[in-house]
């Protein structure tokens, strides 16, 4: 995929195109268009007129009744190939896609035994084991064990990524390979379910839908068509009243040269070029209203951990408290511990072989693992002899330490402060009613973070960063960062809250996360990017996947969903101001010798009615496909205010939407006055 980025368009997308052109004259299709509907019911009025002239008393016409002709219907297929080329762009990615869905055998657990089963047999729930060169055989979650996985297949991207049981990089994607080690993946989707089927769908176009703002424009024009018809339906008898003979192909002409047909034409291919290029970027959209909403955002929410920072806290220290060793520290930590298969539980462990230090593993047989939970903030241990270890954010272990009717260090807080000021995470340990010490966990902050968040800043989208560390570690790693805010010792309740309260000033919210504690974030927000590397959870919540896992990806969405707003707007603008200079070539070429008043409007001075008609309407036809780069490209976005990037639109496409069709018409009016 990404070497698409490198490349707009191919020898065999344009052929592509130029077949689906023809093939989307059907009408049933065509209809999807009210604007170029109208201009393909009048091509085939023309051609009626041009075949069977007698019938029409058109004896004298039929030349230019077939120049009439020849000219709408390359008007329609110029529009019907701009389509064509940006649903092209999709296809070729799903091409590429489809390659990656081989017939993959699996390993499936069945009771204490493995059978060897096609991929497309494995059901929702289903075990299977995975090992090193063998493809992963659907999406799943890893449950146990760790590897090293070729995601290349999926993200274009050759460096292999970490995935283990627990913790936000446990999810897993069918079609990719283990490169080292071994893991157990529960299978979480169905055949024909996978993430793969529905990145097929979505970058070929099946379940593309009209945006709203798409919606509204397409119901703009068609009025603007509605009422120029009726304006040229009366034209007839006010030209017989004035003794000026128009006929029906000059009506049709007319009535095409006015109504909007160059947005007409490109309008659906800038919605599905806007789509196509989020997906040059490596992120999934899952419809064009996601990539519209990111146009308009004004905040942005950023879960801390694997998004801000790297999300890889390890223990790096054992800091004891009070009057216990630091030895005994570590032993406590270890055996709240042995059952804890998250990436800071398993770095304890490491941390302790590290430091040559020893403790019972016998202890925590048979005793009950507590699972961290969003709400308490603790995991640990129910010892069989009943003492309860709990390690967690310092403030949740020393609650639950004073409701045992247990005493707090007095050192605690500072040796936790002391932490958080350097940016680490401190995790009290705690037995019973005792606390013990600390557990030094570090985090770093992505390369580069701190210029992607100002350059949100200059498109005027303030950034809130949302952590579950105390507010001195919050406050530390959001000055590193250089987000505009943050919450600190946020629970998934805190950060739907802060994103209704935007919604509620009428704001538009994007939302990234990677965890499945992000996920009712991510549904909550107008723009949800989950990132590839999380949990499922947050990827079926999420309306974006971003494949490269990269958060910061979300500035390109931004100004990718910003371009697609630009691109649909300045090209309506240039459309709109096209017809007015068409308007004043056509209509007064037309009048003048019945009414010479008209000749103060007659600005252009074409060379006659007839000439003027064609050249409008020659330079109607081919407008189209000069401006299917821009349609697919996009307009150049740079961070500005509103009000500078309308100012600057509209003298660019609005000004230029009027010259450039008085000197192009005027310039194909000399070659066909001469010709005619």
């Amino acid at each position: 995929m990404s070497t698409s980025r490198k490349k707009l368009l191919t020898g065999e997308m344009v052929t592509n195109a130029i077949k689906d052109s023809f093939i989307k004259l059907n009408p049933v299709t065509m209809m999807k268009n009210p604007v170029m509907f109208i201009v393909e019911v009048g091509t085939f009025v023309v051609l009626l007129m041009t075949l069977f002239p007698g019938y029409f008393g058109t004896e004298g016409s039929v030349g230019f009744n077939l120049t009439v002709f020849v000219i709408l219907l390359f008007t329609v297929l110029f529009a019907n190939f701009a389509e064509a080329l940006a649903e092209g762009r999709g296809k070729a990615q799903a091409d590429s896609l489809k390659k990656t869905k081989t017939e993959i055998s699996a390993n499936k657990v069945l009771g204490s035994g493995i059978k060897l089963v096609p991929s497309t047999e494995l059901r929702k729930g289903d075990i299977v084991i995975v090992s090193q060169g063998e493809m992963i055989p659907g999406d799943g979650e890893v449950i146990e064990g760790l590897a090293s996985v070729d995601e290349s297949a999926i993200t274009g991207e050759s460096a292999p990524v970490i995935k283990e049981a627990g913790g936000d990089f446990s999810s897993v994607t069918g079609g990719t390979r283990v490169v080292s080690d071994k893991i157990r993946v529960r299978i979480t989707s169905d055949p024909g379910e996978s993430f793969i089927d529905r990145m097929i769908a979505l970058v070929e176009g099946a379940s593309r839908q009209k945006t709203p703002n798409e919606i509204a424009l397409n119901t703009l024009l068609t009025s603007l068509t509605l009422i120029f018809l009726i304006v040229v339906v009366t034209l007839a008898p006010i030209a017989r009243y004035v003794e000026i003979e128009l006929s029906i192909p000059v009506l049709i002409s007319l009535l095409v040269c006015l109504i909007p047909t160059t947005i007409g034409g490109l309008l659906s291919a800038i919605g599905i070029a806007g789509m196509d290029r989020v997906t040059q970027f490596n992120v999934l959209a899952m419809s064009g209203k996601a990539v519209e909403a990111a146009g308009d955002i004004n905040t942005m929410i950023l879960d801390k951990t694997g998004t801000i920072t790297f999300g890889n806290r390890m223990a790096s220290q054992f800091v004891p408290v009070g009057a216990h060793p630091e030895r005994l520290v570590g032993e406590w930590a270890a055996v709240s511990s042995m059952k804890d298969e998250t990436p800071e539980g398993r770095s304890v462990l490491e941390l302790m072989k590290k430091q040559g230090l020893t403790y019972d593993e016998a202890m925590a047989e048979g005793g009950a693992f507590i699972e961290f939970q969003a709400e308490t903030r603790m995991s640990g241990i129910d010892l069989k002899d009943s003492r309860k270890v709990r390690k967690g954010a310092v403030d949740a272990v020393r609650k639950w330490v004073e409701a045992q009717g247990g005493t707090v260090p007095a050192d605690l807080g500072t040796q936790g402060d002391a932490i958080a000021k350097e940016g680490g995470t401190p995790l009290a340990v705690a037995v019973d009613h005792e606390i013990f010490g600390l557990i030094y966990l570090k985090d770093t902050v992505k390369p580069g973070m701190k210029e992607r968040f100002d350059q949100l800043r200059k498109m005027g989208i303030k950034t809130i960063m949302c952590t579950g560390d105390n507010p001195l570690t919050a406050a530390t790693i959001a000055r590193e960062a250089g987000v505009d805010d943050y919450i600190a010792e946020s629970k998934p309740e805190d950060k739907i809250a802060v994103i209704r309260r935007e919604q509620a000033e009428g704001k538009l919210v994007a939302m990234t996360g990677d965890g499945t504690n992000d996920a009712p974030a991510l549904a909550q927000a107008d723009v949800g990017l989950a990132m590839n590397s999380g949990t499922v959870a947050a990827k079926e919540a999420a309306n974006m996947v971003d494949l490269d896992s990269d958060p910061s990806k979300i500035i390109e969405v931004v100004a990718i969903g910003k371009q697609l707003l630009m691109t649909r707007g300045a090209l309506t603008t240039f459309s709109i101001a096209n017809d007015v200079a068409k308007y004043f070539a056509i209509i007064p070429a037309m009048f003048t010798l019945a009414i010479p008043q008209m000749e103060a409007l007659n600005v252009m001075r074409l060379g006659s009615p007839l000439s003027a008609i064609l050249s409008a309407l020659i330079f109607n036809a081919i407008i189209i496909p000069l401006l299917i780069p821009l349609a697919m490209r996009g307009v150049a976005y740079k961070p500005m205010s509103s009000t500078r990037l309308l100012q600057r639109n509209l003298f660019i496409y609005g000004l230029g939407g009027v010259v450039v069709p008085f000197i192009g018409i005027k310039l194909i009016d000399l070659v066909v006055h001469w010709w005619v």
